[in-house]
């Protein structure tokens, strides 16, 4: 893992010293909360000095996955003169971006940072964003990779993908190239809301598409449990983000590691908070990656998992 080096001139002599008065800050969330990723990100923050309902008061905006809901929620966050604001996913800190220059941003987001336009590089990122970003080029196609080595009979899987998701022609491409790779076919499924998640399962059935490969997206995030749920409905081998899928009941999980990439978020809130300049903070880049298989899922769906695909995950759910 690569950790950014801060320079002592950037953080205060004493950054857990009293405050005269607790500070606000704004959470833009892209996608519907998600309690292990808030405790993480909140508990960030407290290894900064920051407590929530003791010194910090949160203000805290969820789009629920509906990124047509980021500029006004962003507005009122502004109009309630915080201190800072957190955007955690892409669809949020791009919101954030647009919205102020002089306001601090701390984003936590998987696609790269500089090709979405949200910082100048990763050790300067300029103006008055920093943040927290993951590894995440390549992770539709490690998706795939790993569902036809647990199904290598399969001639075709599906792909889901947000059409709002400003990198979904990029995970599409993935997608392409990895089913070439491993020589199947994909049946692309596009979903924004959750009405149409139930008609993107019910566009495959077992026989069309031996599995479904879940891309990155915030929204997808937030319905992780519905997701699950579908799976298990329409019987479709399903892999996506690592922990919350799979603890629902996904088959597969491939993901960041989400509680590292918040915590570290809220870490470098507290140290913007403390006094660190945005745009003089290098971007953490987690590495983290969690595999998970859900073996019950496994067997409910007559799965035999061969051995060495079982020795990669580093979660199993028995």
């Amino acid at each position: 893992m690569w950790i950014a080096t801060i320079g002592a001139a950037l953080l205060p002599a004493n950054p857990h010293a009293p405050r005269a008065a607790p500070l606000t800050i704004g959470v833009l969330d892209s996608s519907a909360a998600i309690a292990a990723k808030l405790t993480a990100f909140y508990e960030g923050l407290r290894t900064e000095g920051f407590v929530r309902n003791q010194n910090l008061t949160v203000q805290y905006h969820s789009a629920q996955g509906d990124y047509a809901r980021l500029p006004g929620l962003t507005a009122d966050l502004l109009g309630r003169q915080v201190s800072l604001i957190s955007a955690l996913g892409a669809p949020a800190a791009l919101a954030a971006k647009r919205a102020t220059t002089t306001i601090p941003i701390v984003v936590a987001v998987s696609p790269d940072p500089v090709s979405l336009g949200l910082v100048a590089s990763l050790n300067h990122p300029g103006a008055n964003l920093t943040g927290v970003t993951s590894v995440a080029a390549g992770r539709e196609q490690k998706r795939l990779e790993l569902l036809h080595e647990a199904i290598p009979t399969a001639t075709e899987f599906g792909v889901l993908v947000n059409p709002r998701n400003s990198n979904a022609d990029t995970q599409i491409h993935e997608a392409l190239t990895a089913a070439q790779v491993v020589g199947t076919q994909i049946k692309l499924i596009r979903a924004s809301s959750s009405p149409e998640l139930e008609s993107a399962f019910a566009e495959l059935p077992p026989a069309q598409a031996r599995g479904l490969v879940i891309a990155d997206d915030d929204f997808f995030l937030g319905a992780s449990g519905p997701l699950a749920v579908l799976a298990a409905r329409y019987r479709i081998p399903a892999i996506f983000e690592g922990t919350v899928f799979t603890a629902a009941g996904g088959f597969m999980g491939y993901g960041s590691r989400m509680t590292e990439l918040y915590h570290q978020a809220g870490v470098w809130s507290g140290l913007v908070l403390n006094g660190a300049a945005p745009g003089e903070l290098s971007m953490y880049q987690s590495r983290d990656i969690d595999m998970v298989v859900n073996l019950r899922s496994a067997n409910s769906l007559g799965i035999n998992l061969p051995q060495n695909l079982i020795d990669q995950a580093n979660t199993l759910i028995k």
